[in-house]
């Protein structure tokens, strides 16, 4: 069964932002677009890639009213001490959720039981709560943050454009289609 259009489920956890801890819950995802990036573990190699040029691009999606959560199964005090010593993680101002006990990332489908790992997930969730974006893909594989910013405004244009769907590699102000009977085998 797909994450898509399905509601997040409830949590509750403790994420470093901006020199405090914070709580976090399903309900803080609610009222706004969200972003929750799952990578598997602080102080690695190919994750402070991905969060930096998340936060290089931070800007942007909260431009849009995006927030940005990045997850993994460390603890919150592991996230403020890989913020004060990694400079690329020094440039995040998203909160870093902690997930020791592993129910957030159980409840994303993200889970590498063996290894009480995150496998490299990404979701959008719509204000409502539901999830309208998910990729999953291997470890090995970073993510790119203009890209993933590309898609949460196509899911933003199609929330408030019913009956609009945004092509392949559409790009904000481009043409989208209108699905119709008019249009099958002319595409």
């Amino acid at each position: 069964m797909s994450l898509i259009n399905t509601e997040i489920k409830p949590f509750k956890a403790t994420a470093y932002k901006n020199g405090k801890f914070i709580e976090i819950t399903e309900a803080t995802l609610k009222g706004k677009w969200s972003v929750v990036v799952f990578y598997p573990a602080d102080f690695t190699f190919v994750c402070p890639t991905e969060l930096e040029d998340l936060a290089d691009h931070y800007a942007a999606f909260q431009k849009l009213g995006v927030e940005i959560y990045g997850v993994s199964t460390d603890t919150h005090f592991s996230h403020k001490a890989w913020h004060d010593t990694s400079d690329a993680i020094g440039k995040v101002k998203y909160p870093l959720v902690g997930d020791p006990t592993g129910a957030i990332t159980r409840n994303f489908e993200v889970m590498i039981e063996e290894e009480g790992l995150a496998l490299r997930g990404t979701f959008v969730i719509n204000p409502e709560g539901q999830i309208k974006l998910c990729e999953i893909h291997d470890n090995g594989i970073g993510r790119d943050a203009s890209e993933l910013l590309r898609k949460v405004k196509a899911a933003q244009y199609v929330a408030s454009h019913p009956g609009e769907v945004c092509p392949a590699k559409w790009k904000e102000g481009a043409s989208t289609l209108k699905p119709s009977l008019e249009l099958v085998g002319k595409i």
